[in-house]
């Protein structure tokens, strides 16, 4: 099959190939890579609890219990106490009637709008959306539409085409995993509401991490009894693997028998939802943990700001470093990893061309030194790398992802 090994010297050649690297060890602020320690700001476990002690043990307990495996679809005979109880403490956690448990965040996405929407529909999404959301609306077979970056007049213009569809619903990110930016969560609320639109969202990177008690970017804004889905993971914040749908017992009932995602994979190991139930825990029980990500948001943004790598403030532990080019951006975190710190290079089609960089991300476990040591090595890379013009501190949100859906059917 020649056209795969001429494909991937395609992507060798402009800076696109893709390799693992391999961690010896738990997950942290300082990971071991390729035999040494590095400093790690790459990962998405904002609050440090994916090797936190109480969490492991939890896991460690419930193989003791329960083993490993769940064996079989939660339908056929692999639906375990512990599913049920995460299920439970993840209702309670979002003041939901109930929710349901997926194997990863990307299946729940696609589950859930696969199953809300199809022939006959319209659903919109923000540009910008994650991939697991914009798959789940190409696959539903509904209308699918997308309006430009966090552009609710477009938006609205495009919900005015609600009445010559069975049913409507918009979907959105509420932090966006490339940008770190927010949704405007209160008009997108507003024109759902209007149009007599479902609204779903995406919270994998707001849970644990924005409102007064961790519940995310709709807790932020006030916004529970506006939002018909919620979607989140167990991966992130919470320290453990799984995502969830939240809402109405109708809805989990629905989803149940309708999420094929749902439906015909194995479940979850039971071992796995100990660990989350004990994350939830740690996130309502130790608020600090909280309190010192922000710190270190703001320790980070203001030190990338003075290098004038980024401008104003730090919207999210998300804080991306936009640098143009594939190989610019592999150049800059090659640099970095040489010089001890993890800072991975993003690049089409993760992000929109002309938009690779460095996506930095920053958790409570990593100390004011830890930040230092980045901002250093970052300074160093500028200096001796071939000057850059990052995007003069653009994202893709202000203009660089290139031009939105048009209004044609």
């Amino acid at each position: 099959m020649k056209f795969i090994s001429d494909e991937l010297a395609e992507l060798r050649e402009s800076g696109l190939y893709r390799e693992l690297r391999t961690v010896d060890g738990p997950q942290g602020a300082h990971v071991r890579l390729a035999g040494r320690e590095v400093l790690c700001f790459a990962s998405n476990d904002y609050l440090g609890l994916a090797n936190h002690p109480k969490v492991v043990e939890a896991a460690r307990r419930a193989m003791d219990t329960y083993g490993w495996g769940a064996g079989a679809s939660r339908l056929v005979c692999g639906n375990m106490r512990l599913h049920q109880e995460l299920e439970e403490r993840i209702a309670r956690f979002e003041g939901t009637e109930a929710a349901l448990v997926f194997p990863s965040g990307y299946m729940a996405n696609v589950g859930a709008v696969t199953a809300l929407i199809g022939v006959g529909d319209l659903v919109l999404g923000d540009k910008l959306n994650h991939a697991s959301i914009v798959d789940g609306c190409r696959l539903s077979g509904a209308k699918f539409r997308t309006y430009g970056h966090g552009d609710v007049k477009k938006l609205h213009r495009l919900m005015a085409r609600r009445p010559h569809y069975r049913r409507a619903m918009a979907v959105t990110d509420t932090v966006f995993s490339m940008d770190g930016d927010l949704a405007p969560l209160p008009e997108i609320t507003a024109l759902c509401r209007a149009h007599d639109a479902m609204l779903m969202v995406d919270e994998a990177h707001a849970t644990g991490v924005f409102g007064e008690t961790g519940r995310g970017l709709v807790e932020h804004f006030g916004l529970k009894e506006q939002v018909d889905v919620t979607m989140g993971t167990l991966s992130k914040a919470v320290g453990s693997v799984g995502g969830f749908i939240a809402g109405s017992q109708d809805l989990v009932d629905y989803l149940r028998n309708k999420a094929r995602t749902f439906m015909f994979t194995t479940a979850l190991p039971p071992a796995a939802c100990a660990a989350a139930i004990v994350g939830l825990d740690l996130i309502e029980q130790q608020p600090e943990l909280r309190a010192a990500l922000w710190r270190n948001v703001q320790r980070l943004t203001e030190g990338l700001n003075a290098l004038g790598l980024v401008r104003g403030e730090g919207r999210s532990p998300i804080i991306p470093v936009v640098l143009g080019e594939p190989k610019t951006a592999t150049a800059f975190s090659t640099f970095l990893l040489n010089d001890g710190v993890l800072a991975p290079a993003i690049r089409p089609p993760a992000v929109p061309p002309g938009t690779s960089r460095l996506r930095l991300t920053v958790s409570a476990a990593h100390s004011a030194q830890d930040i230092h040591r980045l901002l250093d090595a970052l300074s160093r890379a500028l200096r001796q790398l071939p000057a850059v013009n990052p995007c003069e501190g653009c994202r893709p949100s202000q203009g660089c992802a290139g031009p939105e859906d048009d209004d044609e059917d």
